[in-house]
């Protein structure tokens, strides 16, 4: 019996995961992931935009989470129209990590966290180019927590995917959160 329920234990994240990663393949689907896990939090005061090397970057970890993650989207069919990316050199690591299309440096999600950046402006811009995209386009956006809360009001952790779809007002609408271990 012990045995059974530990079998039973183990195959239900992968039937959940199944059923969440079908949410993503939803025409107008905007998905928003967090950049995959990079230790520490924020930037060192030394952070320079175009060079990695004074950013808080990938682990082994994070690279690995980054390829999981591509790899279940893929095996379940799951295509992205457009992937969009904050110009921090882990978002852009993990997006290209995923491999769900050539990824575009978006500015506007690029973060905001400890005065980095005017969330105000860059939650306007990030809706407004959401706003631009043609019915029914997929995107998965790669950023930051500060910027997935701003937008969607909920919080992910390092890889965790949020779920949305465009609203008739030019909002999003929540519909579902994915998390794919590391």
């Amino acid at each position: 019996m012990r045995f059974l329920w530990i079998f039973l234990t183990c195959l239900l994240p992968l039937g959940a995961m199944a059923q969440d990663m079908s949410l993503l393949k939803q025409p107008g689907v905007v998905a928003f992931m967090r950049h995959a896990l990079a230790p520490g939090t924020g930037d060192p005061a030394a952070f320079t935009l175009n060079d990695c090397t004074t950013q808080r970057n990938l682990d082994d970890r994070g690279r690995t989470q980054a390829r999981r993650i591509g790899a279940a989207m893929r095996a379940e069919g799951v295509s992205f129209d457009a992937v969009w990316t904050s110009q921090w050199c882990r978002c852009r690591d993990t997006a290209a990590l995923v491999d769900m299309g050539q990824p575009m440096d978006v500015p506007s999600l690029n973060s905001h966290f400890a005065g980095r950046g005017d969330r105000v402006q860059q939650t306007a811009d990030t809706l407004a180019l959401i706003s631009e995209l043609p019915e029914g386009e997929r995107v998965l956006l790669v950023t930051h927590f500060v910027n997935i809360s701003a937008l969607t009001g909920q919080s992910a952790g390092s890889g965790e995917i949020i779920v949305t779809r465009r609203t008739a007002e030019g909002g999003l609408e929540v519909t579902g959160q994915i998390e794919i271990a590391p």
